[in-house]
């Protein structure tokens, strides 16, 4: 399959530690940063993974760290959003599988194997139903699918997780919206926002997975970065 990570964003709430390195290179161990253990994990449960990462800040340190890894630059990042990151890579959505992933996730061995690896047969989002409170970017839900995705939402079944899942159908799709949405200067949006115009223009079937029931976090703020360390540092200890 085809993951595409997204790495361009300064990650300005953690600064000041993301002044000299973007928050996907913050070292988990003293080898494996965050990126890498994601890349590693995936190359792990799917030898065929074609891994794309869509770089911006400190683009360099990121393409120095990783190896076998197609890199595509968004030299816009500081004035748009993923939307734009993802318009660059467009051309990459064109697989049977699409992944696409939020480069400051770090998810457990088991949750990458079970979830993100499997073969994909719908549009899906990941989420997380024991977040429903103080979520960053949420999700609410009407039976198997999903109703609507949003940072200002006041009731949601779960935060989102940082992942999309694309069959080839879905993602050319996605791709026609997200240009359609970046020609008309929405470049300022989350990726996540095409789908969501989707889902209210043209009825689109998007699914999630719950995922509460695995250990993962999204680095947004110190918190998250001891927690990350943690799922990290206690997979070593029973490899």
């Amino acid at each position: 399959m085809k993951y595409i990570f997204m790495v361009a964003g300064k990650g300005s709430r953690l600064q000041p530690l993301t002044l000299m390195h973007p928050k996907s290179m913050y070292k988990l161990d003293m080898r494996t940063t965050l990126i890498q253990r994601m890349v590693a994990l995936i190359r792990r449960h799917d030898s065929d993974a074609d891994i794309v990462a869509v770089t911006g800040y400190m683009h360099r340190s990121i393409e120095e760290q990783l190896s076998g890894v197609t890199f595509i630059y968004n030299p816009f990042y500081e004035v748009t959003n993923s939307i734009a990151s993802l318009w660059f890579a467009r051309g990459h959505l064109d697989s049977e599988g699409v992944v696409l992933i939020d480069g400051d996730i770090v998810m457990s061995d088991e949750l990458v194997r079970e979830i993100m690896c499997r073969p994909v047969v719908r549009p899906e989002v990941l989420l997380d139903s024991s977040i429903r409170t103080d979520g960053d970017y949420n999700v609410q839900v009407s039976d198997n699918q999903v109703l609507v995705m949003s940072k200002d939402l006041d009731s949601y079944y779960g935060e989102y997780a940082g992942v999309t899942r694309l069959d080839r159908k879905s993602a050319l799709i996605m791709r026609e919206e997200l240009e359609s949405m970046v020609e008309d200067g929405f470049y300022d949006q989350w990726y996540e926002n095409a789908l969501v115009q989707l889902i209210f223009k043209n009825d689109f079937d998007l699914y999630y997975t719950d995922i509460a029931a695995y250990d993962w976090t999204e680095v947004d703020c110190v918190n998250d970065l001891s927690l990350a360390k943690q799922i990290h540092l206690r997979e070593k200890k029973t490899q």
